[in-house]
């Protein structure tokens, strides 16, 4: 997608993206931003969120919301439509890990995983979908992740609040697509983000662990993933996945998924050995 293709598409439209301070989440600010779309940087870190919205060139605001707080996300969908008349696109990108042997995560970090990942998700869909109706108009965007898509030992807790993103996304937009709301799922690889190095349980190694099992020599770069999506939104596409070694990937899993499991299982097996 050229820039002047994107600006057309985006420019003036209202966007809010969670989980905006850093990341994913802030490349997605920025880039809509440079659409020329008004956007609500949202993050329980509102100084994280305030320095993004700063490097957007005025046409970003920072807020703190916590995705878990549905009356907070709620509050910041109906702020966005007091002031712009309508919300166009709703990026439900909040998200945690834990990662590690599934016995040694505790009952609170399942907790977290679901009430960010799962309900945040759900709270942003709750808010801002039947303002989408109402316009008959706008689009929202889940961020998932390959692991909801082609799940893995060490990831399973993360991986099933993913999967529950997945199938969220693909149901609502069979309700919403002929209504004119669209929706994106985003199912991206290991991206240099702060979650890479985050969340690790017992000695697990996130960063060795993404690049090494999905055979990729560094993590994506978040905005060559922002500008996908811009792109995959511009489309109207019901998934992303990215990189094309990741397709690769869910592509195997699918077509052979015998092959998959226990290639799967030999690698968390390896990575497991490393870890005692």
């Amino acid at each position: 997608m050229s820039a002047i293709t994107a600006r057309r598409r985006f420019r003036d439209r209202s966007a809010v993206v969670t989980g905006a301070a850093s990341g994913i989440g802030a490349s997605l600010a920025r880039a809509l931003s440079a659409a020329g779309a008004y956007v609500v940087c949202a993050d329980v870190d509102l100084p994280g969120a305030e320095a993004v919205a700063a490097t957007c060139g005025g046409r970003a605001v920072a807020r703190r919301v916590d995705v878990t707080d549905a009356a907070a996300v709620q509050t910041c969908v109906e702020e966005v439509v007091e002031r712009h008349g309508r919300l166009d696109l709703m990026v439900n990108n909040a998200g945690i890990t834990f990662a590690g042997r599934t016995e040694e995560l505790s009952l609170a970090q399942w907790d977290a995983l679901v009430d960010v990942n799962i309900r945040g998700v759900v709270h942003g869909v709750h808010a801002a979908y039947p303002v989408m109706l109402r316009q008959g108009a706008g689009h929202i965007v889940n961020t998932a992740s390959m692991a909801g898509l082609a799940p893995s030992g060490l990831l399973t807790a993360y991986a099933t609040t993913k999967h529950a993103v997945v199938g969220l996304s693909l149901a609502l937009r069979t309700e919403a697509r002929p209504q004119g709301v669209g929706v994106t799922v985003v199912c991206p690889a290991a991206v240099e983000t702060p979650i890479l190095d985050s969340g690790e349980v017992g000695g697990f190694d996130g960063r060795r662990y993404y690049l090494s099992g999905q055979g990729i020599a560094e993590a994506l770069d978040p905005d060559v993933l922002a500008r996908q999506t811009l792109r995959a939104v511009r489309r109207d596409r019901a998934m992303l996945v990215s990189p094309a070694r990741a397709r690769a990937t869910w592509t195997l899993s699918r077509w052979a998924p015998g092959l998959f499991h226990r290639t799967t299982t030999g690698y968390v097996q390896q990575q497991m050995a490393q870890m005692s």
